[in-house]
């Protein structure tokens, strides 16, 4: 037998079914411990959870592997304990990311915004605008996500450029990205938020992009350096989309509200109807993999 412990009552659609074989616990990590909860092997994350920390962890000796359910998982790594296995939620957000981070360029190489105002301001105001088709578009994060972003970009028939934190065959390196930068039309940003991502996209980043090219954020905030994303939009040399921010949640007074060329959401890619269907597939099949003494997928550390 194994002991499962989940965050809330999402997460047991799935699960509540195995049996003999399996005890599944609820706790949040925040509230008093349920009985047993010492016993613990496997422990679920709650999606954008940030209740579980070191003195929570703690009261799980016996624990063996941490399932998060979010692609990014900075936020665990300082309390992963030695010997417990670490895995993300790969699969779960990737396509809901993926159509955000699309509808995001979409919008802004169609002049959406632009034509809301004219909404707004009861104006049928044509005017030609571009199209993804005749565009380059640098994908940072070869992952998940940035793949199923290359392959609806492919669909229009844009000039898609993978770039990940090593190379292989169809992907770049983070290294080239100071002779692809000036070749790009756009950037999508999907890679992890790590000690070599933070504050990739700089001044100097910035600075290498053509005239008029579209930064789309669908990572974590700090990948990008704010100050100097404003000081492109700011001359209205640069366009964004981003569905992340630092500092986040974005205060009210922030500059980055008012900017010009830029379209912010409040880091919802992942927030779909669908991601806890997904999310209770991923945990039941992690759980008979332990059951079945088999590896389990998505582990990051």
């Amino acid at each position: 037998m194994i002991t499962v412990c989940v965050p809330d009552e999402t997460y047991l659609p799935g699960i509540d079914d195995l049996g003999d074989t399996v005890r599944v616990l609820v706790w949040n990590g925040v509230d008093e411990p349920p009985h047993g909860v010492a016993d613990t092997d496997f422990l679920v994350a709650g999606y954008a959870d940030r209740t579980f920390r070191a003195e929570s962890i703690e009261q799980l000796p016996k624990l063996t592997a941490i399932q998060a359910l979010s692609a990014g998982v900075e936020q665990w790594l300082a309390y992963v304990p030695d010997g417990v296995t670490l895995a993300n939620g790969r699969g779960v957000h990737g396509s809901s990311t993926a159509e955000l981070a699309v509808a995001g360029l979409l919008s802004i190489v169609r002049g959406l915004p632009f034509y809301l105002g004219e909404q707004q301001a009861h104006r049928w105001a044509q005017s030609e605008r571009g199209e993804v088709g005749d565009r380059r578009v640098l994908i940072l994060g070869a992952g998940d996500i940035g793949t199923r972003v290359a392959a609806a970009l492919d669909v229009f028939g844009a000039d898609t450029v993978l770039v990940g934190r090593s190379a292989r065959e169809g992907v770049h390196a983070i290294g080239e990205l100071a002779a692809l930068l000036p070749t790009a039309d756009a950037v999508v940003i999907a890679m992890p938020l790590t000690d070599q991502t933070r504050g990739l996209v700089d001044a100097g980043f910035l600075a290498a992009l053509p005239d008029g090219a579209i930064v789309v954020n669908v990572a974590r905030g700090p990948v990008v350096d704010t100050n100097a994303l404003l000081a492109e939009l700011g001359t209205r040399r640069l366009h964004a989309f981003l569905d992340v921010t630092d500092p986040e949640p974005l205060p009210a007074e922030h500059p980055l509200w008012s900017a010009p060329n830029v379209v912010i959401t409040p880091h919802i890619g992942g927030g779909t109807e669908g991601w806890a269907a997904r999310g209770q597939a991923l945990i039941r099949a992690q759980i008979e993999h332990l059951l079945a003494g088999e590896p389990l997928d998505n582990v990051v550390n």
